[in-house]
């Protein structure tokens, strides 16, 4: 006879080890192997975690201050991540666009108006935009036409690395501008301090 088990164990904060022992109680079943769950703790590994997280903040820091002139870093509140996809026409920047609309279109910020945070002002708000484009697209970017997409904030700069993707939308669609069947990918994060 066989069983099978399925366990729900919460796995951020325990884990599982079986041993086998004989069943000495019930000499029907004495010769089968039983299992037995024993559920041991162990701490969770949160320091490494904190350390990266801690090391790239200050690196963005650093890296802020480098490029907007400026003496104070930018102090680090939020960091939201989009995607946005061009299926026709293959216009990267509409991709772009539609990226840095999906990482903040979910989000509301009211700490910046309310004064949630002593001594910081609305306009004190600063965004730093970094963009995942294909390598071959990213000379056609309109970065201005990006930057269009944030109501407000300060935009110190925006960033474009090696990213993205070109795949096939799988038709051509000559009424919608498309040249060939290429989608294109583009990934967004906006980081937002003050």
């Amino acid at each position: 006879m066989t069983a099978c088990f399925f366990l729900n164990l919460p796995l951020s904060s325990s884990s599982a080890s079986f041993t086998s022992q004989t069943n000495k109680n019930n000499p029907a079943i004495s010769s089968h192997t039983l299992l037995t769950l024993i559920q041991t703790q162990f701490p969770l590994r949160t320091a490494r975690f904190s350390r990266q997280v801690r090391a790239a903040s200050t690196a963005m820091e650093a890296q802020k201050s480098e490029t907007s002139g400026s003496a104070q870093p930018m102090k680090l509140l939020f960091v939201e991540m989009g995607v946005g996809y061009d299926q026709h026409g293959q216009d990267v920047t509409s991709a772009a666009m539609r990226a840095c609309r999906d990482a903040i279109t979910s989000n509301s910020i009211p700490a910046f108006r309310r004064g949630s945070i002593p001594g910081v002002t609305f306009e004190e708000m600063k965004l730093q935009i970094k963009l995942g484009v294909p390598h071959i697209l990213q000379q056609s970017l309109d970065v201005e036409k990006v930057k269009s997409v944030f109501p407000y904030g300060k935009i110190l700069n925006v960033e474009v690395v090696d990213g993205g993707l070109i795949c096939s939308s799988g038709v051509v669609v000559e009424d919608m501008g498309d040249k060939n069947d290429d989608c294109y990918i583009v990934n967004a994060a906006v980081y937002i301090g003050y």
